[in-house]
């Protein structure tokens, strides 16, 4: 293999990218009228109610349905999962799983814009944003097929010793429960299953109840790629029925999750009971969220300090866990900043994703806009609005970007996360105040800081307590390899994704030590 390279993420759509997307779109729709089976112990089962899923951008729109699992179905996946674990997948030559995966990297690349399609249709995502999230996916695979080269092919390296043969190997761990998230329906869903099934582990995956037919795709093409019946069991579901049996199934070995804080942090308090038939300590992989600044210095590059807050507050309508929900502007900076930044919020076009020219699209549901139309409300009476605070086109979940001024540190739109087009602006009066009011987050995701003073930046590096800091850059769109993405606090587990280490979330060590003279 050769060494890494993350995958180009495209920002120019030429004419012919653009009737491959075109093309994509029309692959989705041809499929509106199929239903998605579940997957459980290498069975297809096309019986049961459905999940519906409609295009956010057009609320009539059905794009289509999947079979939602019961508590009895999750339970057996889980079993069988087991079964398949212990029988077959535990055993498997290392080199058989990777090239299944490297394999599935190509197939994302031979379908790349089918897959950007179901992310403009299903998820609301801009066609760059889509690509990053294919990008990604791609990124995922590649890495860890080469992590799984690394640690379970390769020789780790141990002290020799006389007459004894010592050896450390990294085995898988079981069944992985994986419950990813909406807003990267197709990265993180794919980076947490590949990384747990090249690992020699097998999963059950529950995807996010607004983002399943992604993922029955990527399932599909994990066959295509060779996967064996049975490895992986497709459980759409809701997450107090599906969820709660994955995670609270004795056979589970460890729940790898991204979403809200309240439900990472049940499944926390759940793999930390052990249930009669359990004889391990579940692992919880957890990452939930933030509540990100970028602290802006009176000596930074406000023209690059103004584009990275625009490109890191709007993209993908604010929903990422990584998008800039704060602005924290040092002196001068923000009367010279904040009213240009009004002023490019005022001419984002927003409008159905399916067209290219719209950078803004709607938020992923009814729920999702009630919650950040309510955010807005009480930000009225917290700050100055600036900028939007108003829903968009009818037709779909649409809100206009927002920002609100004057903003004090004790504010509710300052302190909790919102998870949409909506950003808290205030003054501090040096940059001390300014770590000190990041800080105060119960998050610790993503920052940035901007300065050219070397003394500030490096008591950024110090003090900005979060797992992913960037300086003199925006806080979003962290690369595979080169950014390991997680986060400390109410964050998450800071498991590191993308990096060296997160496949040892996934196996354990064994040390086998042979005495040579016997």
């Amino acid at each position: 293999m050769q060494p890494f390279k993350n995958e180009p993420i495209t920002t120019v759509w030429t004419d012919e990218r653009k009737r491959s997307m075109h093309a994509g779109f029309v692959k989705v729709r041809e499929r509106a009228k199929d239903i998605r089976p579940l997957r459980v112990n290498g069975s297809l089962d096309t019986d049961g109610p459905t999940i519906e899923r409609f295009n956010p951008s057009n609320t009539k729109e059905l794009l289509g349905r999947c079979i939602a699992a019961s508590a009895g179905i999750t339970k057996a996946a889980v079993d069988g999962a087991h079964q398949t674990f212990m029988n077959f997948w535990r055993k498997t030559d290392p080199m058989f799983r990777v090239r299944i995966v490297l394999r599935t990297a190509q197939l994302l690349r031979k379908y790349r814009d089918e897959f950007n399609a179901y992310l403009v249709l299903e998820a609301g995502k801009s066609w760059t944003e889509a690509d990053g999230d294919t990008a990604e996916a791609i990124d995922f695979c590649e890495f860890y097929a080469r992590e799984d080269v690394r640690l379970q092919v390769e020789k780790q390296p141990l002290t020799e010793l006389p007459d004894e043969e010592n050896e450390l190997y990294y085995i898988p761990i079981g069944v992985v429960a994986v419950i990813p998230p909406w807003n990267f329906p197709l990265a993180i869903m794919a980076g947490m299953t590949v990384a747990a099934i090249v690992s020699g582990n097998t999963v059950c995956l529950k995807p996010a109840s607004n983002t399943p037919l992604v993922a029955a795709r990527f399932v599909e093409i994990l066959e295509e790629a060779g996967l064996p019946p049975g490895v992986l069991n497709f459980v759409p579901g809701s997450g107090s029925e599906v969820g709660n049996t994955l995670v609270q199934h004795p056979l589970t070995r460890a729940v790898a999750f991204t979403g809200s804080k309240g439900v990472g942090l049940g499944i926390s308090e759940w793999c930390g009971k052990v249930v009669p038939g359990q004889i391990w300590i579940k692992r919880a992989i957890l990452e939930m969220g933030g509540k990100d600044a970028m602290l802006i210095d009176e000596n930074s590059d406000y023209e690059s300090a103004l584009a990275a807050i625009h490109s890191a507050a709007w993209g993908f309508q604010g929903q990422k866990c990584s998008a800039c929900s704060r602005a924290i502007f040092v002196g001068k900076s923000y009367d010279a900043i904040v009213p240009r930044l009004v002023e490019r919020a005022k001419q984002i076009k927003l409008g159905p994703v399916e067209d290219v020219e719209n950078f803004m699209g709607p938020v992923i549901d009814a729920k999702a806009k009630g919650t950040i139309m309510s955010y807005i409300e009480i930000g009225k009476k917290e700050g100055k609005l600036l900028v939007g605070g108003e829903a968009g086109p009818a037709d779909g979940h649409f809100v206009k970007p927002t920002i609100f001024g004057e903003v004090q540190p004790d504010a509710r739109i300052h302190c909790e996360e919102i998870f949409g087009p909506v950003l808290a602006c205030m003054r501090v009066k040096d940059f001390q105040q300014g770590l000190d009011i990041v800080n105060s987050s119960e998050y610790g995701l993503t920052g940035a800081a901007y300065s050219r003073s070397r003394e500030n930046l490096e008591l950024a590096r110090r003090d900005f307590h979060v797992g992913n800091l960037y300086l003199n850059r925006k806080c979003t769109g962290a690369l595979v390899g080169a950014q390991p993405f997680g986060g400390f606090n109410m964050s998450g587990t800071d498991s590191k994704a993308g990096g060296r280490d997160y496949l040892l979330l996934f196996t354990q060590a064994k040390v086998v030590s042979d005495k040579l003279d016997y």
